[in-house]
């Protein structure tokens, strides 16, 4: 009797090892999908309640996958009304997960993705927006024009044209054109080709001033932002 038990115990422990090889042999054979996802800081979704992987998101996957990758869902704005969601990188490998088991998804993008909810497009009459550039345009030629004024002001700009024009030519004049003439071409030629830009003519392609701090300032915003909505879920 002792002798069959443990024959059948070892009979049992061979079966279970023969199951387990048996398994891990498939495991190896299933061949592992490597996704490469970079999401984007921030979105905008118009009208638009379902999320699409593809909407939030540059996609690189081998075989025929991408095709369902790109229409997979995952985030549903939950209310009609202008919002701006915070979704991790995190739910995204998550959904990608929960139908590609066996995928080994990379991320190259944002950790942290912006969705900004428009119940529907802004619509804009084209004499407002007209309207709108004129007023910008002449607050920022006022202030601009007061604060050369008073730099030139401060550092006695006319009188040191007066010396100038004294020391080469031997002559007072209140008002050497000479000098200021030049001066004032010099100057605007100067703005237009610091800020690289007028009209449709540009010297380069390198952003300008003015862009390079509108993007440093949407990068801050939008960091500012998603800190806090994440404190924002810290609380809840």
């Amino acid at each position: 009797m002792e002798q069959k038990r443990i024959s059948s115990e070892i009979r049992f422990f061979v079966w279970e090892f023969a199951d387990a090889a048996i398994l891990t042999k498939k495991r190896r054979q299933v061949k592992r999908v490597e996704i490469y996802i970079k999401p984007m800081e921030k979105i905008q979704a118009v009208a638009k309640k379902e999320i699409l992987l593809q909407d939030i998101a540059e996609l690189y996957a081998e075989g025929m996958i991408l095709k369902d990758l790109e229409r997979l869902p995952v985030f549903y704005v939950p209310q009609e009304e202008k919002k701006t969601y915070l979704l991790s990188v995190l739910h995204l490998v998550q959904c990608i997960h929960e139908k590609y088991p066996q995928a080994e998804v990379l991320n190259l993008g944002a950790a942290d993705i912006l969705i900004e909810y428009l119940p529907k497009e802004r619509k804009g009459g084209r004499l407002w927006s007209w309207m709108k550039a004129v007023f910008v345009a002449a607050v920022l030629f006022v202030g601009a024009a007061t604060t050369i004024m008073c730099f030139h002001t401060d550092v006695q700009l006319p009188l040191i044209f007066r010396n100038i024009y004294y020391i080469f030519y031997g002559k007072k004049a209140e008002m050497p054109l000479l000098l200021f003439i030049p001066y004032s071409i010099g100057l605007g030629l100067g703005i237009i080709l610091f800020f690289n830009h007028f009209s449709s003519f540009s010297l380069t392609q390198d952003p300008t001033p003015i862009e390079i701090e509108m993007t440093t300032y949407e990068k801050e915003t939008n960091a500012s932002v998603i800190d806090q909505l994440g404190k924002g879920k810290g609380e809840q």
